[in-house]
């Protein structure tokens, strides 16, 4: 019973903190959007190097007169995301 308490109150505790943090500065969010995108990349890389693996796996065992398996897309080389200029503020009367 004292664990499934202390549950409760440390998710109830986590939540409000969470919904406290500001915004992220523009140099933060660029940094995060980069580090996305980085991830996303070699996530296709992974995928691009698995297809390799089995298609040379298949190979192996294939037998004659079975058709070859589908060819691998490589990834195009990574670029980094361009980040938007931020929107002027609006002008005060």
């Amino acid at each position: 019973m004292k664990k499934i308490i202390a549950f409760v109150f440390g998710v109830a505790i986590g939540g409000t903190v969470l919904a406290a943090l500001p915004p992220l500065s523009p140099e933060a969010q660029a940094a995060a959007d980069l580090a996305k995108a980085k991830a996303a990349y070699g996530d296709k890389v992974a995928a691009y190097q698995l297809c390799q693996a089995q298609n040379r796996v298949a190979d192996k065992y294939r037998v004659s007169g079975t058709p070859a398996p589908a060819a691998c897309v490589a990834p195009p080389p990574f670029v980094a995301p361009v980040a938007a200029a931020p929107a002027p503020a609006p002008a005060a009367k």
